[in-house]
């Protein structure tokens, strides 16, 4: 849930089986300075060389999901591309501009989602299921570095690699002395990578993006050896949708991650997202949003309705799955679009199936903005008394909850300005009455207290796999929003503030890629640039997160808010969405 965020919020704020062909060794050549060339199977791609790292992107590793193949799994690129011309961002796939109630919070959101700038850097095709990679320059096959598989967010609505440059991530690698490749997968959001109801779960096309990434994946596996990178030493990481991502790529096929015998993951690393307990694919909601895009495509009367949407024309379609309420808008955070178990990629709940062990367990991180909940409670200025959040959570989230059962959650939030999100700013902040309430409410129950909740459970079935957990709060003072949700993109992805938790978080992570610990500086180029000054420790021993400020960093204890903790915990089968 992110690219598109951050550019609204600043403002608002304001602030993949191998090719059976003999493997080719690759070609590095230097063109007018700039330029590098990368012969792999498929083809040769053009890339770009810049301050010691190489750029490859919108390599496609799948045949184009259009015609026929619209709403359908991704089918593997076996015909050769030809020469690829790499240098400039790839298309993203089609995104998700919603529909707005008219709101002067809408308006400015949608007028920013549709200027120019925001239409130039997402440029959109349907035809988009390519990867782009990274690495320093002038690496070997031979060099086997750690591997660093991005997956995007954006609420399963936007987002695309185009806008995740990872040259500054690689380039910050090779300073600490822990070289990687860095890889990002391009995937079907909204209604075309995640459309439900009961003729996608019929014609098995259900779930199409996470298809889209575990084929990204694969072709990592086949190819990321030609750029110097380790098939067998891939850490995936993810922000929002792409951290819930994650763990359903964990979660998948019951926890096979296998490819050709091999793992396809060693590590996983979730920043703002893990848990969503979700209904079938077929469910009431799913099947109303399958029917909206339906009526609205204009295929109502049709005797095969999914295959009407697959040949109607790309607007007709794009604007009939685009039709249903959206993440930026009133409904918030009850998403239209999102993975849902459909027996097969997702045989359950992704919660029923951490708590069977039913999943890949790998060692991994995850943690949380502080503030997780505050952007999503811009929307509801209606909401004024605690009546309307347990009607409104009633509504828009929790079909299978009762009124008593979410009176009781809404109950364990101290309805003071004190004890609301942004946390920690006494009376300040609370833009109408109930924000900050309803913010600690949204953060915690799709952020925050939900990572408590799947650590839980993964250590309980698992308590031999480490793991580690953070809450960031380098951003503590920003007005309305707080430690927002998405915030850690500018920190710890683009590294645009250079403060310590950015430095801190960059040496853990890479000592994670590298050891599947991220106090470990062992390997790479040298073991000693990217040590920490504080040990984190594991989450399973004493439940203690990392806290992350601008300016320093301490331990705390992961038992805040305990009675929403337990309320949530024991009803998580009520909050499925």
């Amino acid at each position: 849930m992110a690219a598109r965020f951050v550019v609204a919020v600043m403002a608002l704020a304001g602030s993949v089986a191998a090719v059976a062909v003999p493997k080719p060794q690759p070609v590095i050549k230097e063109r007018a300075g700039t330029s590098v060339t990368m012969v792999l199977p498929m083809g040769t791609v053009i890339g770009t060389s810049s301050d010691g790292v190489e750029t490859y992107n919108a390599i496609p590793f799948a045949e184009p999901p259009t015609g026929d193949l619209r709403l359908k799994p991704p089918v593997k690129k076996t015909t050769s591309f030809g020469v690829l011309d790499g240098t400039g961002p790839a298309a993203s796939c089609p995104q998700f501009v919603e529909n707005t109630d008219g709101s002067f919070l809408d308006q400015v959101i949608s007028t920013l989602a549709d200027s120019p700038f925001i239409q130039t850097i997402t440029k959109q095709s349907e035809d988009c299921l390519t990867v782009d990679v990274s690495r320093p320059a002038g690496t070997t096959p031979e060099d086997n570095l750690p591997v660093l598989f991005w997956i995007f967010g954006g609420g399963f609505e936007l987002g695309g690699t185009n806008v995740y440059d990872g040259s500054s991530l690689v380039a910050d690698s090779i300073s600490l002395g822990k070289p990687i490749v860095f890889v990002a997968v391009n995937y079907r959001v909204g209604g075309f990578g995640f459309l439900p109801g009961a003729e996608i779960l019929a014609d098995g096309a259900s779930n199409l993006g996470l298809l889209d990434q575990r084929l990204g994946l694969e072709w990592t596996a086949d190819n990321i050896g030609y750029f110097g990178g380790d098939s067998s030493k891939v850490t995936i990481w993810g922000e929002s949708a792409g951290a819930i991502s994650v763990l359903d790529q964990m979660a998948m096929y019951d926890g096979d991650n296998t490819y050709n015998g091999n793992a396809l993951f060693r590590g996983a690393i979730m920043d703002s997202g893990s848990i969503t307990p979700a209904d079938p694919v077929d469910c009431p909601k799913g099947q109303a949003i399958y029917n909206q895009v339906v009526s609205k495509a204009g295929c109502a009367d049709s005797a095969d309705t999914l295959a009407c949407l697959r040949s109607a024309d790309y607007t007709t379609f794009l604007n009939a799955v685009n039709s249903v309420p959206g993440i930026l808008s009133y409904s918030s955070l009850a998403l239209s679009y999102l993975p849902r178990p459909d027996g097969n990629v997702l045989t359950d709940s992704p919660d029923v199936l951490i708590g069977s062990n039913k999943y890949a367990a790998v060692p991994m991180i995850v943690g949380d903005q502080e503030d997780e909940g505050t952007f999503f409670a811009l929307f509801q200025s209606n909401i004024t008394n605690t009546d309307q959040i347990v009607q409104y959570l009633s509504t828009y989230y929790f079909n299978s909850a009762t009124t008593d059962q979410l009176q009781a959650l809404v109950d364990t939030y101290p309805d003071d300005l004190s004890s609301g999100s942004p946390f920690n700013t006494l009376l300040l902040n609370d833009i109408y009455p109930e924000f900050k309430r309803l913010a600690a409410i949204l953060g915690d129950l799709a952020f925050t207290l939900t990572r408590r909740v799947f650590l839980t459970a993964a250590n309980e079935v698992n308590p031999s796999v480490p793991s580690w957990s953070y809450l960031a709060s380098y951003d503590y003072g920003t007005a309305v929003l707080g430690t927002f949700h998405a915030s850690d993109l500018l920190q710890v992805f683009y590294g645009i503030l250079p403060n310590v938790a950015s430095q801190d978080i960059h040496s853990y992570y890479l000592n994670f890629v590298y050891n599947l610990d991220p106090n470990s500086a062992s390997g790479g180029t040298s073991s000693t640039d990217s040590q920490v000054s504080l040990n984190w420790p594991q989450w399973g021993v004493d439940n203690q997160l990392v806290q992350f400020y601008a300016l320093s960093s301490n331990l705390l204890a992961d038992t805040f808010r305990s009675s929403s903790f337990s309320w949530i915990s024991d009803n998580v089968a009520a909050l499925r969405v």
